[in-house]
């Protein structure tokens, strides 16, 4: 069970709730970004399971990098491998809807020897699934995170179903988006995953004495929390599941 994050708080509410791995990025409200090296030090000193870092320097979903996009990417990437990052999450698509292969061969050696998780990037392309995946395998990426190319992983079953079968031991298939407490046991029963990736999430409401004459430049949009509980009871749901295999 990997949970992602983009605060502190999120991530010992995680970590309580029994996440296995955490996702660790900014900005969850843009797909995930990269964090700030800070909380990554941060939690370093407060949790012990590994933590993957996002390494995305901007918003968008087109993840056609420029050069100096590239630059700033495998900065980010040797000052987290260096402050204890555990792992990597990352992916680039050409112009064509195809994999970047130059942008992705350079995050993965400058991340060796920790593994790096080919994000959802994968569901917004438009070559072959099949195809696309034996690539992200061959470069050497260790798991590839996928809703099954639609919005949400419940209705992205079937293709996971096949990138499982297909991949088997080459490559971990791991569903993400709008996994939930309701959807989580059929996901896994007709997928077969052994992994599956979410956020937990809820609104947290916080006092606001702020200016209000000021709300029109400063538009609040929600604030997301992971919820402890939410999470225990994914992993419930989890080690039932394998316990009647």
């Amino acid at each position: 069970m990997e949970i992602c994050v983009d605060s502190v708080e999120s991530a010992i509410n995680a970590v309580n709730g029994g996440a296995h791995r955490l996702e660790l990025c900014s900005a969850l409200g843009e797909g995930g970004l990269t964090p700030s090296l800070g909380i990554l030090k941060t939690l370093k000193t407060m949790v012990s399971v590994p933590i993957f870092v996002m390494l995305r320097p901007r918003c968008g979903y087109d993840f056609q990098f420029s050069d100096l996009e590239i630059k700033v990417i495998l900065e980010d990437c040797t000052l987290f491998k260096n402050a204890g990052a555990d792992g990597f999450i990352f992916g680039a698509l050409t112009s064509t809807g195809d994999i970047d292969i130059d942008a992705c061969a350079s995050v993965i050696l400058t991340a060796q020897p920790l593994p790096v998780t080919f994000h959802r990037a994968f569901d917004v392309a438009t070559q072959d699934p099949i195809k696309m995946a034996q690539k992200i395998a061959d470069l050497g990426f260790k798991r590839l995170l996928t809703s099954g190319r639609s919005p949400v992983a419940v209705d992205g079953q079937c293709l996971i179903k096949v990138l499982i079968e297909t991949m088997k031991d080459r490559l971990i298939i791991m569903p993400g988006a709008g996994i939930q407490v309701e959807n989580l046991k059929d996901i896994l029963v007709t997928t077969l995953a052994h992994e599956f990736h979410g956020s937990a999430k809820e609104v947290k409401q916080y006092p606001n004495k702020n200016n209000k004459k000021l709300h029109s430049i400063f538009k609040e949009a929600p604030i997301y929390v992971t919820n402890c509980d939410t999470v225990q009871k994914l992993l419930n749901i989890y080690k039932n599941h394998f316990k009647l295999e």
